[in-house]
């Protein structure tokens, strides 16, 4: 340990100049973690050196720390309004929780990684985040040869840890991944060439596992049995042309939590939906919570955007009134959510056998397409992205509807719009399977052809936002 302190106390002096030189390395894992951090995040940097990455996080409250003094007094010089502290990993006494904590190129030198992690727990909070960054284990001879050439800094012996290493030290420190990423193959700048192989092939399926860059993103893992706060509930139902089905839908809602409102957004039908519904939240009020709203504009997105702007619950659901994804699967839903399983889930229909008619085998074909697709778009298991139903607690989604013109709303159906914006907000997603059902009412309101060219185009834009950039 000692031999690792003077090693870092004497190349603090130099440090910045290196890291300078090497810009085009350390700015590509300073943006990557940066696009997942909100500019109201706490965030904290472990082994923060002498501070660049910190500098050029968008976040206002920003802390380092790190077990060089020499390093850290280098820091307070160059960047006075950021907080840094001589501290070690394994030994933290902050007083303060963080959203984000970062710990970039840090475990490879660390001489406990999983009492550095386990430390981690008194600077958490249930909704922290933690993102950790190393060198992929293949590069290792490529590196070794880069000092013996000279074009990279001699570095302590490291730790070199696979993703499953890290990934199991977390979870006996009490953390679960839920994220892993991988980029960058050329580690300095080429015109044309680095960026392509960079931002394209180093993301391509199999093709990434060959960079030279990992980032593990983890959470505080749920704690099972834990009693549960009792949420407010808002479920809304996008209504065009579903007359058959308003009261059928009010009717078949369970009670869970501690209150459920049901706000009826109605878009433009030809048939008599908007009537029905008035008379339906007539007929059952006191008893239930109901609101009726005719939607400003065209499309489910458009629909579900202003019911989520009206809803007051804590927790806010989709319910399609097809009613094809039964009422009663709604406190599943809750307790997923509730019980911290997941900050976004997702309802997913093609787990379970489907009624005969509930789904056209075009439709079927697509969805499995689109599933493989965004499982890659947003490195978690999404095997549905067109199932209706999906839940997330309101601040998060006020978080994302802040954040809704990294992307535009492009999205006419909604469920593109949410998923995308709940992986921009580092949460993660779980899809919950569903019971399919045939429609007992009406016509489905969607155009496989037409709405499949513009979920393409969605997508080929998304990964221009998530991917490519």
């Amino acid at each position: 340990m000692d031999h690792i302190l003077t090693y870092y106390n004497n190349a603090a002096k130099t440090w910045s100049r290196y890291r300078k030189r090497k810009s085009y390395y350390w700015d590509s894992i300073t943006r990557h973690c940066n696009y997942f951090i909100p500019a109201d995040h706490k965030v904290l940097e472990i082994g923060c050196a002498t501070g660049e990455m910190l500098a050029k996080l968008d976040a206002d409250n920003k802390t380092g720390i790190d077990f060089s003094p020499e390093m850290i007094k280098h820091a307070r010089e160059k960047y006075p309004e950021i907080r840094f502290e001589v501290m070690q990993a394994e030994k933290l006494t902050l007083e303060e929780k963080y959203d984000t904590i970062i710990m970039s190129n840090l475990v490879g030198v660390l001489p406990d990684v999983e009492k550095a992690f386990t430390e981690l727990n008194k600077v958490t909070h249930a909704g922290s985040r933690i993102i950790v960054t190393y060198y992929n284990r293949l590069w290792e001879p490529v590196l070794k040869l880069g000092e013996w050439l000279r074009i990279k800094r001699s570095s302590p012996l490291q730790n070199w840890l696979s993703t499953n290493d890290l990934k199991n030290l977390l979870y006996l420190s009490g953390f679960e991944t839920y994220r892993v990423n991988k980029n960058m193959m050329i580690p300095f700048k080429v015109p044309l060439i680095s960026w392509f192989f960079n931002r394209i092939v180093s993301r391509l399926p199999l093709l990434r596992h060959l960079s030279l860059n990992n980032y593990i993103f983890a959470r505080p893992a749920p704690v099972p049995g834990k009693t549960e706060i009792q949420y407010s509930t808002s479920i809304v139902i996008p209504a065009r042309n579903e007359s058959g089905n308003i009261e059928n839908a009010v009717k078949r809602i369970p009670e869970f939590g501690s209150h459920i409102e049901i706000i009826f957004v109605e878009g433009n039908s030809s048939d008599d939906t908007w009537d029905v519904i008035n008379k339906v939240k007539e007929k059952y009020t006191p008893a239930r919570d109901i609101k009726a709203i005719r939607q400003p504009g065209k499309g489910k997105g458009d629909a579900v955007r202003e019911g989520f702007k009206q809803a007051t619950g804590d927790i806010l659901m989709i319910l399609d009134a097809d009613l094809t994804v039964p009422p009663e699967d709604l406190p599943r839903f809750y307790h997923a959510l509730t019980s911290r399983k997941g900050e976004f889930i997702n309802g997913v229909r093609l787990v379970y056998p489907m009624e005969k008619n509930a789904m056209r085998p075009l439709n079927t074909i697509g969805n499995y397409f689109f599933s493989l697709l965004f499982s890659w778009l947003l490195e978690q298991p999404v095997k549905d992205t067109l199932c209706g139903t999906k839940v997330m607690f309101r601040s998060d989604y006020l978080r994302l509807a802040r954040n809704r013109p990294f992307f535009g709303e492009f999205d006419p159906f909604g469920d593109f719009d949410l998923l995308f914006g709940a992986y921009k907000l580092n949460l993660k997603i779980i899809d919950l399977p569903v019971r399919y059902r045939e429609r007992t009412f009406g016509s489905t309101n969607i155009s496989r052809f037409s709405h499949g060219f513009i979920l393409l185009k969605m997508a080929a834009f998304a990964a221009a936002k998530i991917k490519f950039w």
